[in-house]
């Protein structure tokens, strides 16, 4: 008989083409020959299994698509339950020069009881899952709750899960008890209602039921608020490359570890930060360097944070 490993599931009701243009430079009003393009199927939560996938988790994605992006993670080998309901996928485009500029298209909208499909899929999928992200933004006219209800669902089942979004359904998804949100610095200041004081704002909702808020800040590494204390984790190298992705390396580093059953936070941290280090480096997003994981994780230190950083 074959046996079936518990599978971690990532959701991406917005998902894109992610396409990189590397140029020397750009200088607006010139023309540019780009030297190298990469496309590929794509969006948060891909990413996000993606580098599950290079970490050795069996991982299914979920979301919403067309049939062309279908066919285009069948060719990429990426397992995969899309709920075929977007009339087109957009593209993102990111271009790598002196440093990485971001042109991201929006969604479509949604074919009528999509979002009732994915939820469907989704709660079958969770009696065989030991983890769920729930990444990036939403299609046109998808109701804001729709991350919320599924970390519910996952909440429900016993599963962890880790959210990852922005905006109005950030804040209806820190209304689960139990979730772990994974903003960056400037989704916890809308948390904390465009207020500096994003650590305050946290500490509430820790307070009222979620299990952790683990802020990601770039170069300055993550803040993790928990119920009984806040760490800071930093990584004593600064690298060069393209920033697109990392956040997504980050959470399937955390959602990895808490599917493990792992509960040390300090090595949580050290992980997701050493994992997002890595995708930094790597040509495109949804990839880590392994071996640069690997050398970072001694180099990532993790200390209590007292009070909220700078910026």
């Amino acid at each position: 008989m074959v046996e079936h490993r518990p599978m971690i599931l990532t959701v991406t009701p917005n998902p894109a083409y992610d396409v990189t243009y590397a140029v020397p430079r750009v200088t607006l009003g010139d023309v540019h020959r780009v030297a190298e393009v990469r496309e590929r199927a794509g969006g948060k939560g891909i990413n996000v299994g993606r580098v599950l996938d290079q970490l050795g988790e069996p991982v299914c994605v979920l979301g919403f698509g067309d049939a062309a992006f279908t066919a285009a993670l069948d060719r990429d080998g990426i397992a995969h339950d899309l709920v075929e309901a977007l009339p087109h996928v957009r593209r993102t485009l990111v271009v790598h020069a002196e440093q990485a500029t971001s042109f991201w298209e929006p969604g479509a909208t949604l074919s009528d009881g999509a979002e009732a499909e994915l939820m469907r899929r989704t709660e079958s999928r969770l009696a065989n899952a030991h983890g769920l992200v729930v990444s990036g933004s939403l299609p046109r006219g998808t109701d804001p709750r729709l991350p919320a209800r599924l970390a519910q669902l996952a909440i429900d089942a016993g599963v962890p899960v880790v959210v990852d979004c922005d905006g109005e359904p950030l804040r209806r998804a820190a209304k689960v008890p139990g979730v772990v949100l994974m903003p960056n610095a400037d989704e916890a200041r809308v948390l904390a209602g465009g207020s500096d004081d994003w650590l305050s704002a946290c500490r509430s909702l820790v307070e009222s039921g979620v299990r952790a808020v683990v802020a990601t800040r770039g170069e300055d590494g993550m803040a993790a608020i928990l119920a009984d204390r806040c760490l800071q984790a930093v990584c004593g190298d600064r690298l060069e490359g393209n920033p697109t992705g990392a956040g997504d390396a980050a959470a399937a580093a955390m959602i990895a570890g808490l599917a493990r059953g792992q509960l040390d936070w300090s090595t949580l941290l050290t992980d997701a930060v050493s994992t997002s280090a890595a995708a930094v480096v790597a040509p495109a997003a949804g990839e880590v360097d392994l071996a640069t994981r690997d050398r970072l994780r001694a180099k990532v230190r993790v200390h209590p944070l007292e009070k909220g950083p700078p910026g």
